[in-house]
């Protein structure tokens, strides 16, 4: 535990710490804590920076070894990465660098290595949303698969709830350490001691929450899951960065196809590479009103600015933000004219390029 909350060292640099103590020194956490300064950065390379924080850390270890008795006592598990009862899911999804060193948890351990899908969305859904949310909780449910979470209203807490009401298994991720959660332990204590749902956090135990802990637990939440559902999102926040990074990365992304007229950042999505889903979360083609094919309708009457577009398309984003998502899309080309950036059909720009090159 000690270690895992070094301040100012990233999630990378102690867990290759931790994997050199365990399995390259073949040494105990308490006889790495015993080596001297010398020691230290003999066998384990470490600037004299480390050292003051491992001497730090180690100052800490009465009160951290109080915690854990707390924390025991209270019935929650501390989970190493190194540990078989580590989710498997997690550690491939987030490799090395992201994977947290430990996971705070209570209930039911083996959900961590059960079949898993996380549901994600707005805050503030539309109904559509929270229609979709409960039919795809209640199929992962059918498919005996563990729903994964985040708590929070809207999207989230009706993933959940859907998902125990059709008597299935879910996995609460938390924006805060599990000692600050005593009222949501106590809601759904019944569910937990019967091992339909786990609570867990990646964070110190007595941290409150705060919004950067809520944006960064949605690294963890699409990373415990196989695949990924999105009912609904925004231009912006933690569904729509956290979908991005994982299209980024090739993570299968189902998200519900907006309706005609919806305000929301789905159809952009969709462009990016999410793949288009109905109500039941069945897949289903983009169809004559998707952005791509609206893209390509205007891109036949020329080019145009990233401001032209969103006003043209009534797109609900930011227009430079705009910018630079068209600039990753493969049938769109960029350039200039009258000194702004434009954008065009890049077989439009290969024609030209035959035509004069």
């Amino acid at each position: 535990m000690a270690l895992s909350h070094i301040r100012k060292w990233g999630t990378e640099k102690i867990n290759r710490l931790i994997i050199d103590i365990i399995d390259n020194k073949k040494l105990t956490f308490a006889e790495f804590f015993d080596l001297d300064t010398r020691q230290l950065q003999a066998e384990f390379n470490l600037s004299a920076s480390d050292i003051v924080d491992i001497q730090c850390v180690r100052t800490e270890l009465p009160a951290y070894s109080f915690l854990a008795e707390n924390l025991i006592e209270q019935g929650f598990n501390i989970i190493p990465f190194k540990s078989e009862e580590y989710s498997a899911t997690l550690k491939r999804n987030l490799t090395l660098q992201k994977t947290p060193p430990l996971l705070y948890v209570k209930g039911n351990t083996s959900l961590l290595n059960e079949s898993s899908v996380a549901i994600v969305g707005s805050r503030k859904a539309s109904k559509s949303s929270l229609e979709f949310t409960k039919n795809i909780a209640r199929s992962c449910t059918k498919n005996c698969q563990v729903v994964v979470s985040g708590f929070a209203k809207g999207v989230d807490k009706t993933a959940l709830d859907a998902a125990l009401e059709s008597n299935g298994h879910s996995i609460i991720v938390l924006p805060q350490g599990v000692l600050t959660f005593g009222s949501g332990i106590k809601k759904y204590y019944k569910k937990i001691i019967e091992g339909d749902v786990l609570v867990l956090s990646t964070y110190h135990p007595k941290v409150p929450w705060s919004v950067g802990l809520a944006m960064s637990r949605n690294t963890y939440i699409y990373g415990l899951a196989e695949k990924i559902y999105v009912a609904e999102s925004d231009s912006k926040g933690g569904t729509w960065s956290g979908v991005l990074d994982g299209l980024r990365k090739g993570r299968a992304t189902f998200i519900r196809k907006p309706e005609p007229g919806e305000k929301n950042a789905n159809s952009i999505l969709i462009l990016k590479g999410a793949i288009p889903v109905d109500l039941n979360g069945i897949q289903v083609e983009s169809g004559d009103d998707s952005l791509e094919h609206k893209l390509k309708n205007l891109f036949s009457e020329g080019h145009f600015t990233a401001h032209e577009i969103k006003d043209k398309l009534e797109l609900d984003i930011d227009a430079h933000q705009l910018s630079k998502l068209l600039s990753g899309i493969d049938f769109i080309a960029s350039g200039k004219a009258n000194r702004e950036k434009v954008f065009l059909l890049k077989e439009e720009v290969q024609v030209q390029a035959e035509l004069f090159g």
